[in-house]
């Protein structure tokens, strides 16, 4: 058995890791920036556990709730 989160999805796990790590980097919570996002705190909490794939335009959004460039969002290596 592998040490993967319920109702996870693997390949989504490492970004939702990454994205986690740049809101705390920040010294944001998921409140301020799923305000900042425009988007619901339970749907950023969702993209962080790894449970949620977002669309392009979500991807957007949360580039600028974290105020960094969509390049850096998505550039989190293997």
């Amino acid at each position: 058995m592998s040490g993967r989160r319920p109702n996870t999805t693997p390949e989504l796990e490492p970004f939702g890791l990454h994205i986690r790590a740049l809101r705390k980097a920040a010294n944001l919570s998921q409140e301020e920036v799923a305000h900042r996002a425009e988007m619901d705190r339970g749907y950023l909490s969702g993209i962080e556990n790894g449970k949620r794939n977002p669309t392009l335009t979500q991807l957007l959004k949360l580039a600028k709730g974290l105020e960094v460039n969509l390049v850096d969002l998505i550039n989190y290596g293997e």
